[in-house]
């Protein structure tokens, strides 16, 4: 486990494999770290799915409206959904889509970021400046690493529990 510095900006996420600490940028995009924070303090990330999977690209999750493995579930829609707040205008920046990053999913419209998220498996350098990077895993890439690929997997991996390791 790696030291957490700031447990308010620290995300601590189970996965089947073990606990992985994202530290939140809040200097850099303060409304997407916020989000994050409103969403697990909520509960709505516990037992969605990686949805979009892509060998040395990314892992994808966070559609809190049909993600859910637990509740009303339909992996055909996973993906496609979101929270009931609004949309985040975009925060983007110079902070690179390096190996660990988390970064905003979003649709074609820069500002149309909500729930969901990814998690870059390696450099994606593509993607600076055009997607809002929020975070950074710190400790248990491993298990990022061990998630079930497809786009989407036919029996997809869940975040467990999410939540903000000031609350944990």
């Amino acid at each position: 486990m790696a030291e957490i510095k700031d447990p308010e900006n620290t995300i601590v996420m189970e996965l089947k494999n073990g606990t992985v600490m994202i530290e939140l940028l809040p200097d850099i995009a303060p409304k997407h770290c916020e989000r994050m924070k409103e969403l697990a303090r909520a509960g709505a990330y516990d037992n969605v799915v990686f949805h979009r999977v892509i060998e040395g690209f990314m892992a994808q999750t966070g559609d809190v409206a049909n993600g859910n493995a637990e509740k009303d579930f339909n992996l055909g829609r996973a993906g496609t959904g979101s929270s009931d707040l609004p949309d985040l205008p975009a925060e983007f920046s110079g902070i690179p889509h390096d190996r660990g990053t988390l970064g905003a999913a979003r649709s074609q419209n820069p500002n149309s970021a909500n729930s969901q998220f990814f998690i870059n498996f390696g450099d994606n350098h593509f993607l600076n400046r055009q997607y809002t990077v929020y975070g950074r895993v710190i400790s248990g890439m491993e298990h990022v690493d061990a998630i079930t690929r497809g786009e989407p997997p036919a029996n997809p991996d869940r975040m467990i529990s999410v939540k903000v390791a000031s609350d944990a």
